[in-house]
C-alpha cells in the first residue's frame, strides 16, 4: 500500500513551511514537495528587514532554512522533487513528481508568484545590486538616494509613493502617456515634491559597475535613447502566479491567482492556497506565514469530517 499523508504541501516557501510546522505540531503527517530549496522567492532576497523577530534583519535564504528546520523538528518531511501534475479529486489526492507519486488527504498549494522582469541584459546578475522587485522589502536600502520605479499600475504608484518618504528622489518610468493606476492615486503622485514621472519611456539598458549606476531609457514614441543616473530600480510591472498545475482544477481570478479568501480554502474541498499564489491584497513573507497557519486550521476541520 502507498503511504497516504495527511497533508501534501506543494512549495517550500514561508507559507508552505508554516503549514508544515502547524500540521506537524498538530500530530499530522505532512510532506513538503519543493523542487529547489527552502524559501521560494524569499530565498533570493538578501536583506529582509520587515519580518518580526530579527532586529538586525535576515537574508531570505537563511530564513527559509530556519523555517524548514523548525517544521522538520516536529516531524514534517521534505522531498526535493519537481511536481509535474496534481490529482485533486476524491478523498485521497496525489502529486506526480520527478521522485514518484505521493498521496495526501489534503493539499496545500504554496507555489508562489514570480515578478515579471524587465527583460533587459544583466537584469538577473544585478538582482540585489540595484535591481529589486519589492519596494517594501528593499526600499530602506535607498534612504536619501535616487531610485526609479518602473510601471504604471496601482502597485507601481504605491511603490513610488512609499519610496518618496525614504529616497531623496523617485522617478516613475511608464511606457505610456497615462497611468493605468486608479484615479485615487493620481493626486498624491502629482503632489509629491520628490517624484518625477517619465512618460512614454521604457528601460532599454542597465548602466552598471559593481552596482547599478543608471539606466538607458528609450522613448516609446520617437525611439530616442537617453541616460538617467540612479542608485536603484524597482520593477513593478506585475507578477505571474505559478498556477500551471491547477489552472483547470481550481477556480482562478482574472489575473490568474487562485481564488481563496482569508480561510485559504479553494473551490475544491481539501485543497488550500497560501502565500503569493492566492488572491490577496498584500503579498509579503508575514502574510504568507499567516496563510500557512490558517490553512492547517481549516484542513483540520476537513480531515475531521472524513
Amino acid at each position: 500500500m502507498e503511504h497516504i499523508y495527511d497533508m501534501l504541501i506543494v512549495g517550500g516557501g514561508p507559507g508552505g513551511y508554516t503549514a508544515a510546522l502547524y500540521a506537524a505540531r498538530a500530530g499530522r503527517d505532512a510532506l513538503v514537495l519543493e523542487k529547489l530549496s527552502a524559501g521560494g522567492q524569499m530565498a533570493l532576497t538578501s536583506d529582509i528587514d520587515n519580518y518580526p523577530g530579527f532586529e538586525q534583519g535576515v537574508d531570505g535564504f537563511t530564513l527559509g532554512e530556519k523555517m524548514q528546520q523548525g517544521a522538520e523538528r516536529f516531524g514534517a518531511k521534505t522531498e526535493l522533487a519537481e511536481v509535474f501534475s496534481l490529482n485533486l479529486d476524491g478523498e485521497v489526492k496525489s502529486a506526480e513528481t520527478s521522485e514518484g507519486t505521493f498521496y495526501g488527504r489534503t493539499i496545500v498549494l504554496a507555489t508562489g508568484a514570480s515578478p515579471r522582469p524587465l527583460g533587459v541584459p544583466f537584469e538577473e546578475e544585478m538582482l540585489g545590486r540595484g535591481i529589486h522587485y519589492c519596494a517594501s522589502c528593499d526600499g530602506m536600502m535607498y534612504r536619501d538616494k535616487t531610485v526609479v520605479v518602473v510601471g504604471g499600475g496601482n502597485t507601481a504608484v504605491e511603490d513610488a509613493l512609499m519610496l518618496s518618504h525614504i529616497a531623496k528622489k523617485v522617478i516613475l518610468v511608464h511606457r505610456r502617456d497615462s497611468l493605468r493606476a486608479t484615479k485615487v492615486y493620481h493626486d498624491p503622485l502629482m503632489q509629491a515634491e520628490n517624484i518625477e514621472v517619465r512618460w512614454n519611456s521604457a528601460v532599454a539598458e542597465l548602466i552598471r559597475d559593481e552596482k547599478l549606476t543608471g539606466i538607458k531609457l528609450k522613448d516609446t514614441v520617437t525611439g530616442e535613447i537617453s541616460e538617467l543616473e540612479c542608485d536603484g530600480v524597482f520593477v513593478s510591472i506585475g507578477r505571474s502566479p505559478a498556477t500551471e498545475l491547477v489552472k483547470d482544477k481550481v477556480a482562478l481570478d482574472k489575473a490568474g491567482y487562485i481564488e481563496a479568501d482569508e480561510t485559504t480554502r479553494t473551490s475544491v474541498p481539501g485543497v488550500y492556497a497560501v502565500g503569493d499564489v492566492r488572491t490577496k491584497a498584500v503579498r509579503q513573507v508575514v502574510t504568507a506565514v499567516a496563510d500557512g497557519a490558517v490553512a492547517v486550521h481549516y484542513a483540520e476541520e476537513y480531515l475531521a469530517s472524513l
